[in-house]
């Protein structure tokens, strides 16, 4: 992001008048000033002088009559969904942008960039284009605690790619490589996947994957640019063993392709006549997004590529053994392309949803992730071991200690109820037993007939595995729309007399937590205490807006509670521990 676009320029400004500007403010520049009617172009050696140039001249230095209008250049292919933030007030608390952020859609990652300004600057990656559109049209200029945000796209070489027309993009030669410090206009460069593609042979074939002496596993490894691990001492005996690759995702796929050439030629030379399918194994966190809503998902890649694919069932699961087997039968062509867009679902999945874990690390303190066993232990998304997956029912120390068991009441459209159940009640058990919490539907008497309630009770570390999965269930379900967010409605009870400690005077700490959290938090009036002496405290939003005001309710409580505690009388010793 060295490349500038200069807007607002004056008819009468020259090359040579942007120099003298640009030595004035000691801003370096590395290449000629490309000066058109209106507006101009200039490379600077790296990103931090193209940022020192942004702040120091835009809106600020006059050329001509006209305040000049400096930003990153970004060819229209690359304008999508990655966006700039500059001018952010420095001590202003992630948990606020992240909620301003929010509104306008689901942010995938958010970066603070290092800079000499006083203010703060961040990149940010929403999940569509229209969101980033509508974020730079309602945040650009928009005030935020007497700060004027500035915001502008950033080059996304993710973009899908459009081809340039004949003779290059007009104002700039065709011929000649890319110039340093300019967005390359050639392929977005291939960086290893964080999900390694794992799959099932047959133990027979094991000896001719390897090869004589390993000659070859070394030259798949060596034509494909990638790292094969062949577990051969796992499941001694076993029927099948598993192979771990380690690549881009082109990488992956094409050492998946000759693994299965090799398999057929040794399958020919030993007269083996039995069909040889190709096995994938899949993390279980992300087969139900493989699936898609009434299996739609898995029966488009069938019908695209001319294959059958079959999934393990759920019953195979163990805590130790979290992956489901894809089993892909077809042409070895057929079974690659199958291959491909099967791992191409998986990694988006896993994408997703590690941006969704890099925000919520910012917006509830305390919490430790890695203990919340998402993915397993070892190589990210899809290694073997879940071992420090907590028991049910165990604390999580990210909280500190063993918490209090929680309830929360969290509704969820009628029509829902059966996804969340699963069939013969399968997934909700599955749910229960991972997120280390107790989950039942409440009956529907008495309740408005387009919401059902669940009751999840378990402590701070089981809610939000709990709801997180509900949540995403939802969404995987398409019970809201592709672009929609989901917000849900979560009750909690507090005791009535700790109701005024929510809401505040004045209503000042209710107003806090929303601000704090982008929830809406109410207290209803006029509610009469039930039995236990407690009253309802609702709260609607999106998962993490949800998480952080229910964890900022709990503090309250908790704060509530120790000074509800009886102090000891001065002077008089504390009990002694009861011996064990």
């Amino acid at each position: 992001m060295n490349k500038l676009y200069i807007g607002n320029v004056s008819a009468e400004a020259s090359e040579e008048d942007f120099e003298t500007i640009f030595e004035t403010w000691n801003i370096p520049h590395s290449g000629p000033f490309l000066v058109k009617t209106g507006y101009a172009f200039v490379d600077c050696p790296d990103e931090k002088t193209a940022m020192k140039a942004i702040d120091v001249l835009s809106g600020k230095v006059e050329l001509h009559g006209k305040l000049l209008d400096v930003e990153h250049s970004v060819p229209k292919r690359q304008r999508s969904c990655k966006l700039q933030i500059r001018n952010i007030p420095p001590d202003m608390r992630w948990e606020v942008l992240d909620g301003v952020l929010a509104q306008y859609g689901a942010v995938e990652c958010c970066e603070q960039v290092n800079t000499d300004t006083e203010t703060a600057v961040v990149n940010v990656r929403y999940a569509a284009k229209d969101q980033a559109r509508q974020a730079i049209e309602k945040l650009n200029g928009s005030m935020m605690e007497n700060c004027a945000l500035k915001v502008s796209y950033i080059p996304d070489e993710n973009a899908a790619p459009e081809g340039p027309p004949a003779g290059g993009r007009r104002g700039f030669n065709a011929r000649g490589p890319p110039r340093s410090g300019s967005p390359s206009l050639g392929a977005r460069p291939k960086v290893q996947s964080d999900i390694p593609l794992r799959m099932l042979v047959p133990t027979q074939f094991v000896g001719a994957i390897i090869g004589k002496e390993g000659a070859t596993i070394r030259n798949v490894t060596k034509q494909t640019h990638s790292k094969i691990d062949i577990h051969r001492k796992e499941n001694a005996g076993a029927a099948e063993k598993p192979i771990t690759i380690h690549s881009t995702a082109e990488g992956c796929s094409n050492a998946c392709r000759t693994l299965m050439e090799i398999m057929q030629k040794e399958a020919l030379d030993t007269k083996f006549t039995e069909e040889i399918p190709l096995k994938v194994l899949v993390h279980n966190t992300f087969v139900g997004r493989l699936i898609g809503k009434e299996g739609r998902n898995l029966k488009k890649i069938e019908q695209d590529t001319g294959t059958k694919i079959t999934i393990s069932p759920l019953q195979d699961l163990t805590i130790y053994n979290p992956e489901r087997t894809i089993t892909v039968k077809g042409s070895i062509e057929a079974c690659s392309r199958a291959e491909e867009e099967v791992m191409k679902k998986i990694r988006e999945s896993y994408e997703s949803d590690m941006a969704a874990m890099n925000l919520q690390s910012n917006l509830i303190p305390g919490l430790n992730l890695n203990a919340l066993g998402l993915f397993p232990s070892g190589t990210p998304g899809m290694g073997p071991s879940m071992s420090h997956v907590p028991p049910p029912g165990a604390g999580c120390s990210g909280f500190g200690g063993h918490p209090e068991s929680e309830t929360v009441h969290l509704f969820i459209p009628a029509l829902a109820v059966g996804a969340i159940i699963g069939k013969q009640g399968q997934h909700i058990k599955q749910l229960s037993h991972f997120a280390g919490a107790s989950i039942k539907i409440a009956p529907a008497e008495g309740m408005d007939p387009k919401q059902r309630m669940v009751i999840i009770v378990g402590p701070p570390e089981a809610q939000f595995k709990a709801q997180c999965r509900i949540f995403g269930k939802l969404k995987e379900e398409n019970f809201f729309g592709p672009k929609e967010e989901v917000k849900l409605e979560a009750h909690i009870k507090v005791p009535s007399f700790a109701a005024g400690r929510v809401i505040g005077k004045g209503g000042k700490t209710v107003n806090e937590l929303q601000n704090l959290t982008c929830a809406e938090v109410v207290v209803p009036r006029d509610q009469t205490p039930d039995e236990n002496e407690q009253v309802i405290v609702k709260i609607s939003g999106h998962f993490f807006a949800c998480q952080l005001a229910q964890r900022k309710i709990q503090e309250i409580l908790a704060q509530v509670r120790r000074q509800q505690q009886p102090k000891p009388a001065p002077g008089s010793q504390p009990p002694l521990p009861r011996r064990k």
